[in-house]
């Protein structure tokens, strides 16, 4: 950024529902010198609070919005400019600034969820980036692509980044067959055949991380590399209190104990968050779906579908994840991965620890994808 220009902070769109967002506070005064990547404010949405990163390197010269404002999405949050810009010149900047201008960027036109039918089944994904190598995220037990919220359109900014909803999960079939690990490593494949996706990066979350683990074990020429988020599939210990109390809890009170226990500070898990769950599990078929799924996935309180030995033969570029305070999937389980694994252990974060730690954790992974061989 030239000393002369001056740009805009604004509020970002993180999932396909955001209007707005509450600033909390900032993390940076008036006058410091940030880089690209910096977090500099905290920002609350009605499912949960995450830090806002500045886009480029410069200088806060002028926080626009202070704590406890809502700021509908692209609305202008503070604005970044040169040492050498004069304060009248912001003032311009900041009185002339309309949130329209700018919100088409946020509300983009690969913010619409599309649908493919495969298998018999009706499959929902979200596309954004439409450059570079394919990567696909796969989030967890009864999650949806909006775990990804805070990852997906970074991560887009060089790759054709693809978030799906598997079977039985989001606004896809709640249809899962025999629930068993072949059966999602069998409904990936064939959603890949359908979109004509050769070859791709695969990002997997908890249980999505040991479909894309076994995926890479079976169809090698199609996985360019794995990154795994708190991995199941590693090692035969789980919180399987947590996986039956989300199916078992049909009122706000029985679920949000459970839920916290997926972040290392519970005061992320808002009230929307919990509705939004529980919306979720009224929907015809989840329950159901939900039950079968951990009855393949959790035998006897211990994971079923586990890598094994076969982590050993893994020579697939490989990144790992993991929240120090995970209560879910116990971190340990990294250990004993090929040396040539790139292992990361985050403080301070738990299980959903690419929301918690979402800059740390896009970072890392932008970084790895950089250095796998295309």
């Amino acid at each position: 950024m030239g000393d002369d220009s001056i740009q805009q902070l604004t509020m970002p769109k993180w999932g396909l529902a955001m209007k707005q967002g509450k600033v909390v506070d900032w993390l940076v005064a008036e006058g410091t010198e940030i880089t690209a990547g910096t977090e500099v404010l905290e920002v609350e949405t009605e499912k949960i609070t995450g830090n806002v990163e500045s886009p480029v390197s410069g200088m806060l010269r002028r926080r626009v919005a202070e704590p406890g404002l809502e700021v509908p999405v692209g609305g202008l949050l503070g604005v970044i400019a040169g040492a050498s810009v004069a304060d009248a010149d912001i003032d311009r900047f900041v009185e002339g600034f309309k949130t329209e201008d700018v919100e088409d960027d946020h509300v983009a036109k690969d913010d619409t969820p599309l649908f493919v039918e495969v298998g018999g089944r009706r499959l929902c994904y979200l596309k954004r980036g439409d450059d570079g190598a394919a990567v696909v995220l796969i989030h967890g037990f009864a999650g949806d692509l909006n775990n990804w919220l805070f990852n997906h359109g970074t991560l887009a900014e060089n790759h054709a980044v693809y978030a799906l909803d598997l079977p039985g999960h989001g606004q896809s079939s709640k249809d899962v067959g025999d629930a068993s690990m072949e059966f999602f490593v069998d409904a990936v494949q064939d959603w890949l055949d359908a979109l004509e996706i050769q070859e791709a990066h695969f990002v997997g979350h908890s249980m999505g991380g040991v479909i894309c683990l076994t995926l890479a074990e079976r169809y090698p020429e199609r996985v360019l590399s794995c990154t795994l988020i708190a991995t199941a599939g590693l090692g035969p210990e789980i919180n399987h209190e947590y996986l039956t109390g989300v199916i078992e809890a049909d009122r706000r009170k029985q679920l949000k104990p459970h839920l916290e226990k997926l972040f290392a500070d519970p005061a992320q898990v808002t009230r929307q968050l919990v509705d939004d769950v529980l919306k979720f599990k009224r929907l015809d078929g989840v329950r159901d779906a939900l039950k079968a799924m951990a009855g393949k996935f959790i035998v006897d309180g211990q994971q079923a579908w586990l890598i094994g030995e076969k982590r050993h033969q893994l020579s697939i570029p490989l990144l790992v994840i993991w929240g120090a305070a995970d209560q879910i999937v116990p971190s340990g389980h990294a250990s004993g991965l090929p040396q040539t694994a790139q292992v990361e252990i985050l403080e301070g974060c738990g299980h959903m620890v690419q929301m918690e730690a979402a800059g740390d954790v896009n970072r890392l992974v932008q970084q790895f994808l950089a250095g796998v061989p295309s």
